[in-house]
């Protein structure tokens, strides 16, 4: 290959280089935007806000069980959720994640990150949050939250 021709395909990836970096970018934040809406609308009791992140026929399960026992893959109800979040209740349901990792490919998204939870000011538990995002129309959405659920050996 002659060296401009090289030279040339050497510019041209390198320029291409940036553009992707800032999709990935933008991609991941809107992936993270999409999390925290879902926790934004827990906090203020708003089960609109909440199932506006959720893709139709999204799942949500959590690895329960008793200190000692195996663990149990608990299925939970959406529509229970959902009416838990907007029936008013005391204390405001805070759950404080972070992001770990966010994975992309595609229209497929992959949240690994850790949480506290809180009623109202009052520790209540952690663990791992495991999110399934698919990029629909409306934009990212959340198909499957699977978490672990623990008292002790928090952040």
């Amino acid at each position: 290959m002659p060296y401009r021709t090289i030279l040339l395909l050497l510019t041209l990836a390198a320029s291409a280089s940036p553009a992707f970096a800032q999709k990935a970018t933008s991609e991941t934040e809107a992936v993270k935007q999409a999390v925290l809406s879902f926790f934004d609308g827990m906090r203020r009791g708003d089960s609109t806000l909440v199932r506006r992140t959720l893709a139709p026929g999204a799942v949500f399960h959590g690895l329960g069980g008793k200190p000692g026992q195996p663990p149990t893959l608990e299925t939970e109800s959406i529509s229970g959720f959902l009416k838990a979040v907007g029936t008013p209740h005391p204390e405001v349901w805070d759950e404080r994640v972070q992001f770990d990792r966010v994975l992309l490919d595609a229209n497929l998204a992959s949240v690994w990150a850790p949480y506290e939870f809180y009623l109202g000011s009052k520790f209540s538990h952690c663990g791992y949050d495991s999110f399934q995002l698919v990029k629909l129309a409306e934009g990212w959405k959340i198909a499957h939250i699977i978490d672990t659920r623990r008292k002790e050996k928090c952040k």
